[in-house]
């Protein structure tokens, strides 16, 4: 009898101390023989306070401030091309030769005129004087008086025509030789040695300005206020980029010109940039990208622009604590500047965010943190 007490006895404490087993695992949420959760491997960036600049973004066409179009102010035969095409030249620096021959010979013929003419009128003048004493004691009549002092007076005006007549000859001899008005690079020659010019005629090449160089550029005509408002403070910055991929440093220049209207059809406003271009990199017709350095925001909250995660609720990044352990907040994101973001949000400098590798985690989770490939460089260009 006691035995038999005994036995039924221990069922209860068997059951009791079995769904204690189970209640444990269920409270902790592991099952029986599970193992913990390895690590998700992420790259992370840093959370940094830094300077940010403000830009507006474009697409600039590169323009030389001096273009010309050298052409022939007199005609005859090109005996001369006093350049190679891609040449660099000064201003007044020859070009062409044509043939001086045929303006020498009309100068020498504008020469002989004028001083047959100049001969004439001091003999008229002469005459004058002579026929205005004879006058004054009745020796002549006044009539004939005043027609000697008339013919002395036409000799006087043709001298004056015939020396405007040298001074035009002189003037064709020197277009003989085509000099370029400004200094720049020129192009190909269009007309070569040999050929017949006429006056004003086809042009003989192109001479392109490139130190310094503009570059013009359009912006959206509402951001217009913001653009007069940063320029009242002085020139603003404007860098360009040449190489198709974005990389490289970019030109520096400054802000030249804002046009005086907002173009009706575009709803954007022409502004113009100038370059030193010291070292040729903008050459005209080029396009470029173009960022407007409105201002530069001193301290700045920046991270990885890879570290901003796109979620049903909203724009957030996930925050590697102490514990290796990642934290979800949510950000707001002001502007994109050369892959890294400005953002608003409950940050700290020095932070580390998760900028891949977000797809795996959950608020909570484990990280095993590995060394990022490239290091976002520092804000100094970008998108707006």
């Amino acid at each position: 009898m006691t035995a038999t007490t005994r036995h039924h006895a221990s069922v209860p404490t068997l059951l009791a101390s079995a769904l204690a087993v189970v209640l444990a695992l269920a409270g902790t949420g592991a099952k029986p023989g599970a193992k913990p959760s390895p690590p998700v491997p992420v790259v992370t960036g840093a959370v940094k306070v830094q300077p940010a600049p403000l830009l507006l973004n474009a697409v600039g066409a590169v323009e030389p401030i001096e273009s010309v179009a050298v052409r022939p102010q007199v005609g005859g035969v090109i005996t001369r091309v006093a350049f190679a095409e891609g040449d660099d030249v000064r201003a007044g620096q020859p070009l062409f030769l044509i043939d001086p021959r045929p303006l020498q010979t009309a100068l020498a013929a504008a020469q002989a005129q004028l001083a047959r003419d100049e001969a004439q009128a001091a003999n008229a003048d002469a005459q004058a004087a002579r026929y205005a004493k004879l006058a004054a004691k009745d020796y002549v009549t006044r009539e004939q008086a005043d027609a000697a002092r008339t013919q002395a007076d036409v000799f006087r005006a043709a001298v004056q025509a015939d020396r405007a007549a040298v001074e035009q000859a002189e003037l064709n001899l020197a277009y003989a030789t085509v000099s370029s008005p400004v200094a720049g690079r020129t192009g190909s020659v269009l007309v070569k040695k040999g050929n017949v010019v006429t006056a004003n005629g086809g042009p003989l090449v192109v001479v392109n300005q490139l130190h310094p160089i503009r570059v013009e550029f359009a912006v959206p005509g509402v951001e217009l206020p913001q653009v007069r408002r940063y320029a009242a403070g002085g020139a603003l910055a404007v860098h360009a980029r040449t190489s198709r991929d974005g990389k490289g440093e970019p030109l520096a220049g400054r802000l030249v010109f804002v046009d005086n209207a907002v173009d009706a059809a575009t709803g954007t406003v022409t502004l113009k940039a100038e370059f030193p271009n010291a070292d040729g990199a903008l050459w005209p017709g080029q396009f470029v990208d173009v960022d407007l350095v409105l201002a530069v925001e001193q301290a700045a909250l920046t991270v990885p622009a890879a570290a901003v995660v796109t979620g049903r609720d909203g724009l957030f990044v996930f925050v590697v604590g102490d514990d290796k352990k990642v934290e979800k907040r949510a950000v707001e994101v002001d502007r994109t500047v050369d892959g890294l973001s400005v953002v608003r949000g409950d940050l700290r400098d020095g932070e580390a965010v998760v900028i891949d590798g977000q797809m795996r985690l959950a608020p909570g989770a484990t990280v095993e943190v590995n060394t990022p490939k490239a290091a976002p460089k520092a804000a100094s260009g970008g998108a707006r």
